[in-house]
């Protein structure tokens, strides 16, 4: 139920009975950039926060504090155990006709089964947040609500209380004086398990080449030691500045922030129509324009990758088959080309089906065969058996979704889980009959680059 917020509501709410309500104002706002009111919140939300923009930066949502949490444990209903929560909470919303919808930002692990690093201990297999204090900016409009949820009897004076701390957030932002430094220093380079690695694409290749899978992803973690301590802030900064043609996230939980620019939108819901990508297949960006197309028209010609990518094809067109109509899906993938790494693209469009929601598709496409592999539940097995990591979020969908039924979902690739002065790093690539452990290696090097260059590091150490 949406309804306006009135004088009237208010008097009545003080003496009503404990009834659980969903609060939320917006006012438009100038003068502020994205950053700046992340970084407003280092103080008192660190550990709250969370950051978004997509990949052609029409959507920027950044979240200080948590009115809200959802965490799910569930290895077989979390999708759903998290959309029923959101649904529950969308109905008893009270809003005007001039705010903006509440936004769910979060993330999902990879593999809820697979549970075994310390990393990644204290991060549930499903982890979602309504932020206190929602800053939207979108067609040329920045705008900042407030989202309280509660039962209190002075939930009005609570309400003007969170209006004084926008009010301050919002002062911090515009006048402050944020000092992003010099990138970190990388003392230490570990790689984990570099023959182990070795190895799993080895006898994943075999078993591919005895028919027991088509494809399968297998993924490898290499641990940064930096000098001192990065902010949050400083890491995003860097990021969104040199992947620009990527989305970018940070989901700050439990002392850690996950970050990344991921070239790879899973979902997108927007006033009812449904957008995926297929994104697989790659190879490097030339240091020249001619070499750089010279290398674009191998990829394009290269079997392995075009089968690669045809897998990624066929499962994302099944499900929107499925969940939705008039399902547009283009005949031949044509190329991505982000800053040090080219792709094979294909988009997806469809109109979504009734009774389906944004969860709905992320539990159908997850994982896509270019995250996991083909049969999907023969890849997933093999994965646990071979690849030795937990991938915690890597690789998994993250987004967000608003009370209205829009929202947006990456694949959590081009990665990394920073925790204090500790980075983990996360790549992968496709296995399939014809697969060289060593070339799969070095593409690894490849997919680690635009992280790696946010933490201060390159490909020559």
């Amino acid at each position: 139920m949406i309804r306006n917020l009135t004088d009237g509501d208010q008097r009545q709410l003080g003496s009503a009975p404990k009834k659980m309500h969903f609060f939320t104002e917006t006012i438009e706002i100038r003068g502020i950039t994205p950053l700046s009111f992340f970084e407003s919140g280092s103080a008192d939300y660190k550990d709250k926060r969370f950051y978004w923009q997509n990949a052609d930066r029409s959507m920027t949502l950044v979240g200080l504090g948590h009115a809200h949490v959802i965490t799910s444990q569930d290895s077989t209903g979390r999708y759903r155990e998290v959309s029923n929560e959101w649904n529950r909470l969308c109905s008893i919303l009270v809003k005007e006709e001039k705010d903006r919808n509440p936004v769910l930002f979060g993330g999902f692990s990879y593999d809820p089964l697979h549970r075994n690093e310390n990393v990644w201990s204290s991060h549930p297999s499903a982890f979602f947040v309504v932020p206190t204090f929602q800053l939207v900016i979108q067609d040329g409009v920045t705008s900042i609500s407030i989202n309280m949820i509660t039962d209190h009897e002075h939930a009005v004076s609570a309400f003007d209380e969170l209006r004084e701390e926008r009010d301050r957030l919002i002062h911090i932002s515009q006048v402050g004086d944020f000092h992003l430094g010099a990138k970190p220093e990388i003392v230490s380079t570990v790689e984990r398990d570099k023959e182990r690695y070795l190895d799993a694409v080895a006898q994943v290749t075999k078993q591919i080449r005895e028919g027991k899978a088509e494809k399968v992803v297998i993924a490898r973690m290499i641990e940064l030691g930096l000098r001192e301590e990065v902010s949050a802030t400083a890491v995003l900064h860097s990021i969104t500045n040199e992947q620009q043609e990527s989305y970018h996230f940070g989901l700050e939980n439990q002392g850690t922030l996950f970050f990344g620019a991921t070239p790879e939108r899973l979902i997108e819901i927007k006033n009812g129509q449904a957008y995926s990508a297929c994104v697989a297949g790659s190879i490097r960006r030339g240091n020249t324009a001619v070499e750089d197309r010279l290398l674009g028209d191998e990829l394009m010609r290269d079997r392995k990758n075009r089968e690669e990518h045809q897998y990624v094809v066929d499962m994302i067109s099944t499900v929107f088959h499925r969940l939705s109509e008039d399902v547009s899906i283009p005949k031949t993938p044509r190329l991505m080309k982000i800053r040090d790494i080219q792709h094979l693209f294909t988009p997806v469009q469809g109109t979504v089906g009734s009774g389906t929601d944004i969860f709905g598709f992320i539990e159908s496409l997850h994982p896509t065969p270019a995250l996991g592999g083909v049969p999907t539940n023969v890849a997933l097995e093999m994965i646990r058996e071979e690849e030795g990591i937990d991938r915690g979020y890597y690789a998994a969908p993250i987004g967000w979704t608003d009370a209205g039924g829009n929202g947006e979902f990456a694949v959590a690739i081009r990665s990394a889980l920073l925790s204090g002065n500790r980075a983990y790093l996360y790549a992968g690539g496709g296995i399939v009959a014809d697969s060289d452990p060593h070339s799969e290696y070095a593409e690894t090097w490849v997919k680690f680059r635009p992280v790696l260059r946010a933490l201060g590091g390159n490909l020559n150490g």
